[in-house]
C-alpha cells in the first residue's frame, strides 16, 4: 500500500469515499445523488480541489483504491458537522470495506496530519457519529479529543 496526493481528477473517487463515510453502518442510509444535492454535504467536496484543500488516497500495489482522506477549511457562515474555527480544516475519511483492519485508516490519518502540519495548520477537526466505535478509537489513538457536540455526533480536534 502507498499514499498518493488527491488531485482535481479525484473528485468522483472522493465522492464515493464520502458516501462510504456517511453509510458507515453498512446500511444504505444515503445515496450518491443525495450527497451531490444536499446543501450541507456539498460543502465537503464542492469546487474540489481548492487551494486550501489537502487530501490523500491509499492505493494497493495493484492500483486498487483502499480509502481516502481530505481536509478543507470551512467558514462559520457555512460550517461542516465538525466545524471548530474558520482556520481549522475539517477532515473527512473512509476506508473501503474490503480494506478495513489492515492499517489503511491509520496510515491515511497519519499522512494527513503530517501534510496539515507541513502546510502550517495548527489543528484539524472532524465529526464522528455515536456508535462508530472503530472510527472513534482510531481518532483517539491519533490524539483527537472531543471538543463539542452536534446532534448525535461528537466534534473532535487534533492540535498540531
Amino acid at each position: 500500500m502507498h499514499l498518493r496526493d488527491a488531485t482535481e481528477d479525484d473528485r468522483d473517487l472522493l465522492l464515493d469515499v464520502l458516501l462510504e463515510a456517511y453509510n458507515w453502518t453498512g446500511e444504505p442510509r444515503f445515496t450518491r445523488e443525495w450527497l451531490t444535492t444536499d446543501p450541507h454535504t456539498v460543502r465537503y467536496l464542492g469546487g474540489w480541489k481548492r487551494p486550501d484543500d489537502v487530501g490523500l488516497v491509499a492505493v494497493d500495489d495493484d492500483g486498487t483504491v483502499l480509502g481516502a482522506i481530505w481536509a478543507r477549511p470551512l467558514p462559520a457562515t457555512s460550517p461542516g458537522y465538525g466545524w471548530v474555527a474558520d482556520d481549522v480544516p475539517e477532515l473527512t475519511m473512509a476506508v473501503l470495506p474490503g480494506a478495513r483492519g489492515r492499517g489503511v485508516g491509520s496510515a491515511l490519518l497519519a499522512g494527513l496530519l503530517d501534510r496539515a502540519r507541513e502546510l502550517g495548520r495548527s489543528a484539524v477537526s472532524l465529526s464522528v457519529e455515536d456508535g462508530n466505535t472503530a472510527a472513534r478509537a482510531l481518532y483517539v489513538r491519533h490524539g483527537f479529543v472531543v471538543v463539542g457536540r452536534n446532534g448525535g455526533s461528537d466534534t473532535m480536534l487534533r492540535e498540531l
